[in-house]
């Protein structure tokens, strides 16, 4: 089967073998990727953005670039590799339309898929701005000037690619989720389509670590993003201010550009989301409990988890979150808002505790009750393992995937 996958950027294993630097966002799709570039029953094609177009071609895959506002590459790409199957990731970004389009306009459509990782429209129209008041969302900063980053704008962003993703959806006969929700709001969007179910994989360090109650720095919690509104920081700051009150020692480790610290012409760059977070931070007084760990490698991630006593994920909205998928597999306890798709992660009370999003004072209360016991920890970090070696199971997943492949590939011969 000839397989083409297009892409939001460059995967890790093809930018080492070209030798070129790429950011480790998508993760995810790093070992799917060298598996199936490493098959024999696969001609593996593979489309990503660059600046430029290049098409190359070595003994394992072809590749191609493409410019991410450009209505016109994909044509040339589908019709020269007539492809058995288009694998679409993500419908955040406008060329996953373009690309459908390509496909129906050479007649393959039929042979398209994609797979759901946010949902854009649904982000920006329901989740982007909770909890946040009116004077955040309305504001602007002067980096704005040059760079719009205002909290509403963010919101705007996420409406006009919204715009693209549910015409995306609509145009799509198949797609590839993971949970309750993007299956639903699918079907929402196109009650026509099939829906198929195959997970992701995590990235390679998180299979060979493993947390330990008694390696953990004690009353510490791990928020693995903070720079946007919808990963919910400033919830978890609200929370912090009830754990403060009885445990005086805990620390709260994010990544992310070190807020608290900033010279004169960094804080003329920072964004209204981060100075309001600079505020609440201050407003509770919380600096010397708040950590910013800048940019962390895959391994530097992977020891973050194994030294927190808590992971907690405070976002407004996420389909099933990567970090969430990641503590659990090492083990880390954690406490979760119950938003999207996070049900179909964990089991609470048995595998980790889920709260209202919008309630960070239930957020406090289980990080505590996590505190409070070595033997709760120990048991939810036991359960949720064995859950997530099942949910992130390599060799499952990519079976799973390659099924997917033939039944399309079945389905587009028999028409």
């Amino acid at each position: 089967m000839k397989i083409l996958w297009i892409c939001n950027k460059m995967p890790q294993p093809l930018a080492k073998l070209l030798s070129i630097n790429v950011s480790a966002f998508g993760g995810w799709l790093d070992y799917l990727f060298q598996r199936i570039m490493e098959s024999s029953e696969v001609e593996f094609v593979i489309a990503f953005p660059g600046k430029t177009f290049y098409h190359e071609k070595t003994d394992l895959i072809s590749y191609y670039s493409f410019k991410e506002d450009s209505n016109t590459g994909f044509q040339p790409i589908i019709e020269n590799e007539s492809p058995d199957v288009i694998h679409i990731w993500g419908t955040e970004f406008i060329h996953s339309y373009n690309a459908l389009k390509a496909a129906n306009q050479a007649g393959l459509n039929d042979r398209c898929i994609i797979s759901i990782q946010g949902l854009v429209s649904i982000y920006g129209k329901y989740h982007y701005t909770e909890g946040l008041p009116n004077r955040v969302i309305n504001n602007y900063m002067p980096r704005d000037l040059f760079r719009p980053s205002s909290v509403i704008q963010g919101k705007k962003d996420y409406l006009k690619k919204g715009q693209y993703e549910i015409k995306s959806i609509q145009l799509v006969p198949y797609v590839i989720g993971r949970t309750d929700w993007d299956r639903a709001i699918s079907y929402l969007m196109n009650p026509k389509l099939k829906y198929y179910h195959c997970n992701e994989c995590l990235r390679d360090s998180f299979y060979h670590q493993k947390w330990e109650i008694d390696s953990i720095e004690r009353h510490s919690i791990f928020v693995s993003q903070s720079d946007y509104p919808i990963k919910g920081f400033h919830y978890m700051l609200d929370a912090l201010n009830y754990i403060v009150r009885y445990y005086p020692d805990v620390v709260l480790y994010t990544t992310g550009k070190d807020l608290l610290h900033l010279s004169v012409i960094d804080q003329l760059k920072i964004t209204t989301y981060q100075r309001y977070i600079i505020q609440l931070i201050k407003k509770y007084g919380l600096e010397e409990h708040v950590r910013f760990l800048g940019t962390l490698s895959e391994s530097d991630m992977c020891a973050r988890y194994c030294k927190s006593h808590v992971f907690v994920t405070p976002s407004t909205i996420e389909n099933s979150p990567n970090s969430l998928g990641e503590a659990m597999m090492l083990g880390c306890p954690v406490v979760s808002a119950d938003v999207g798709g996070v049900k179909n992660m964990m089991e609470h009370g048995k595998e980790g505790f889920v709260y209202q999003s919008s309630a960070p004072y239930m957020c406090a209360y289980y990080v505590m009750l996590l505190f409070e016991s070595n033997e709760l920890a120990v048991s939810f970090s036991r359960a949720e393992r064995e859950h997530a070696k099942k949910i992130f199971d390599r060799d499952t997943n990519y079976n799973e995937l390659i099924g997917i492949y033939n039944d399309i590939i079945i389905n587009s011969q028999d028409k």
